[in-house]
């Protein structure tokens, strides 16, 4: 597998979703490709002479089955030349109709003539191995053909134009910098010369690990946004959190019934909102119990919460004011509102509407009781999850926290686990550094560490990487891509 992902020779496949179509699209790609299109594409009766091709110029003609000389379609080829195509090579697009029949025999043919069946996110490993752009940025092509939101499809495109790879080229520059003169002092170990002023390296050093550290921070939004913003509906039993899911989904996927403990597990549905997806994880209710499956299933609850960006705290109104407040006390201590939002949703405001703005002004003095002047990221409303009553002003809450959440759409966020995990060994390894020249550590083992945070960078756009992580990178990319 991997000495062909090297070879040199030409490729095919579909480039469009399996299945039948009004078209599909297949792709070239190699040394050979255009010679084999032209060697099955006719125009007025004749093989298309190589001579004619122009780069990213589309031809109308006909395929032809070269033993009977049959017409198998009716297409429109596209050449494009090296280095001006995807994959940096001589490339070729033809597009027929949709039928199964001919995507299958194109390739058979195809493949007859010389070319061979692309592997997994070959077409994509070949624009990274001819510098087309680098790791990072083929990681977002797949990004981009993943995106179910206008905000994935944001933030993958700001990644696909280099914005991502720009802020690392910024931090190896000015790791390499330090490096150099710690390299060079090695060089004159037995001189005993320092050719790096010491506190220039460690305000060097904090710049760089500042600057690493807020691109971790920033994981969480990018996963949030690429994955769907997570949203725990949680509370106690029967305050309506099936129901709320069932209602914002228009569709019954929650079991929703009287019986308290009714939901065991965690449920998790994606919707989008004006372009932001936003993960709805209904939780097992919260309360006492000796019954085993529903204590695990409280477990998970208390982990969803944890892992959640917006928790959505039902509170039952006709449970009176004494169990309302222990309710949203309870919430209170187990949200992080530093990092999370918490909405009180008042629940069954149509079984006692006239409590609405008294039960509103009890969770405001509780919060306040609780938090003080710290309530800024909390939100108090009353809903109906059974009438609907409330649910679109529930969604424009939601869509303005995540504008909140997203404020400055131009800034890097890191999307790709990948990514975070070198992040965070390359902020280790600057720790390391900083504490070396604290401490005095010998020159050596301050460069190892300098050359470790450099390897961890470099890997991310693929300056430094192995075949065994190009592999399984582009293994998840479809055959077409």
């Amino acid at each position: 597998m991997i000495t062909s992902f090297l070879s040199n020779d030409t490729i095919c496949a579909v480039a469009t979703p399996p299945g039948m179509g009004a078209i599909a699209v297949v792709r070239l790609s190699g040394p050979d490709a255009h010679d084999i299109a032209c060697s099955l594409f006719y125009q007025h009766g004749k093989p298309f002479p190589m001579d004619r091709i122009q780069g990213h110029k589309a031809y109308f003609g006909h395929i032809v089955v070269p033993e009977s000389e049959e017409i198998l379609d009716e297409v429109l080829v596209t050449f494009f030349k090296a280095p001006h195509s995807f994959t940096g090579e001589d490339s070729v697009e033809i597009s027929v109709h949709g039928s199964v029949f001919v995507q299958q025999r194109l390739l058979e043919l195809l493949i007859e003539k010389g070319a061979r069946m692309a592997m997994p996110g070959e077409f994509t490993r070949r624009a990274f191995v001819n510098r087309k752009f680098d790791l990072a940025q083929a990681e977002a092509v797949a990004d981009i053909i993943a995106s179910q939101s206008e905000a994935a499809h944001r933030v993958a495109m700001n990644q696909l134009k280099g914005g991502f790879s720009k802020e690392l080229q910024v931090l190896r520059s000015k790791l390499l910098e330090i490096t150099s003169l710690i390299e060079l002092e090695l060089d004159f170990s037995e001189e005993d010369v320092e050719f790096a002023d010491r506190s220039q390296l460690k305000a060097l050093l904090d710049e760089t690990q500042h600057h690493i550290g807020q691109l971790i921070s920033s994981f969480r939004l990018g996963n949030a946004i690429k994955n769907g913003i997570p949203v725990a509906i949680v509370g106690e039993t029967n305050t309506g959190k099936s129901t709320l899911l069932n209602a914002l989904l228009k569709e019954d996927r929650a079991i929703v019934s009287d019986i308290a403990g009714t939901t065991r597990d965690t449920i998790e549905e994606v919707m989008n909102l004006n372009g932001t997806l936003f993960r709805f994880i209904d939780t097992a209710g919260i309360r006492e119990t000796e019954e085993t499956i529903e204590k695990i299933g409280i477990e998970r609850t208390m982990r969803k919460i944890a892992e959640a960006d917006i928790v959505l705290g039902m509170i039952d109104m006709t449970q009176g004011p004494q169990a309302m407040v222990e309710a949203a006390r309870f919430m209170l201590k187990k949200v992080d509102l530093v990092h999370q939002t918490l909405i009180f949703l008042l629940n069954k405001s149509d079984l006692c509407a006239a409590l609405g703005a008294e039960s509103v002004a009890l969770m405001k003095n509780t919060v306040c009781e609780a938090l003080g002047e710290k309530a800024g990221h909390i939100y108090i409303q009353t809903i109906s999850a059974k009438t609907g009553q409330g649910l679109d002003q529930l969604r424009q809450t939601l869509c303005g926290i995540e504008q909140v959440m997203n404020a400055n759409h131009d800034a890097v966020l890191v999307t790709n686990v990948r990514h975070f995990e070198a992040l965070k060994h390359a902020s280790t390894s600057l720790e390391a550094v900083r504490k070396g020249l604290d401490e005095g550590i010998p020159t050596d083992l301050v460069a190892q560490d300098l050359r470790e945070a450099l390897y961890y960078l470099g890997s991310i756009t693929g300056e430094i990487t192995t075949e065994e992580v190009l592999g399984s990178i582009f293994g998840r990319f479809c055959i077409g891509k």
